[in-house]
């Protein structure tokens, strides 16, 4: 469903990202794991097709982001760490907004915004002007809005971060849900626990290159994925 080959790219002198390749599957979940700067955000945003990138290739169910951009993210979703939204629209505005984006038609839409936001409990505020929102709120419009087109590639970037208990189990379900009808699902992430009982695939990435990438239960043997972690981020110290 996602394939990088060889991606590369540079900002002035420095490799943010260096020759990383990495694939997921149908139905997969992985997790991309490393440090502050290590060049998580800007593999996501090239993936997305929101940065340029130097060398490679990306392609989402087979279609090549650079060559077909369109068709390209018309099968994707994005949701950024920090969702950054129309805040003069309300949100029913926005969701309708977006939903005409991506072409879905008025019943499906209306449907599935009914669905999305009474489990997270967002339907009530949708005719608030997104100004109004809480960081918290955001997030769910955002996940809500991800959600309308059934994407085939969901792409987020710390996705958890100022969700409450009960949105954060909400988003797990529906992650596991869209890879039980075939999509797949790439997220940045450091909380490790919950990459470690979420994901079926993980990626780990070190001064932009891709140092682990595997199962699982492949990457971290009989130990912890956060024991793992820090043993190759201690390895990629010394070095």
């Amino acid at each position: 469903m996602l394939r990088i080959e060889h991606l590369t790219k540079t900002y002035g002198e420095k490799r943010a990202v260096d020759d990383l390749s990495l694939s997921i599957a149908p139905g997969e979940i992985c997790a991309f794991i490393g440090h502050n700067g290590a060049g998580k955000t800007t593999t996501i945003k090239a993936c997305c097709g929101i940065l340029p990138f130097d060398a490679g290739e990306i392609f989402v169910d087979g279609i090549d982001v650079r060559a077909r951009p369109l068709e390209a993210k018309a099968r994707m979703a994005y949701i950024p760490d920090n969702p950054d939204l129309y805040e003069f629209m309300t949100g029913i505005q926005f969701l309708n907004f977006v939903a005409d984006m991506y072409g879905v038609d008025a019943e499906l839409r209306a449907r599935r915004i009914r669905e999305y936001g009474d489990a997270f409990e967002l339907t009530r505020n949708l005719a608030q002007f997104v100004s109004e929102y809480s960081h918290g709120m955001k997030q769910k419009l955002a996940i809500v809005s991800a959600l309308l087109h059934e994407p085939k590639l969901m792409i987020l970037d710390e996705p958890f971060v100022g969700l409450d208990p009960k949105a954060a189990f909400l988003l797990k379900e529906q992650m596991h849900a869209l890879c039980a009808r075939g999509g797949a699902i790439f997220f940045s992430t450091h909380v490790l626990d919950v990459a470690e009982k979420l994901c079926d695939r993980v990626a780990i990435i070190s001064h932009g290159r891709l140092i682990r990438c595997g199962g699982m239960d492949e990457v971290r043997g009989d130990e912890s994925l956060e024991s793992v972690f820090l043993e190759l981020e201690g390895e990629r110290g010394d070095a």
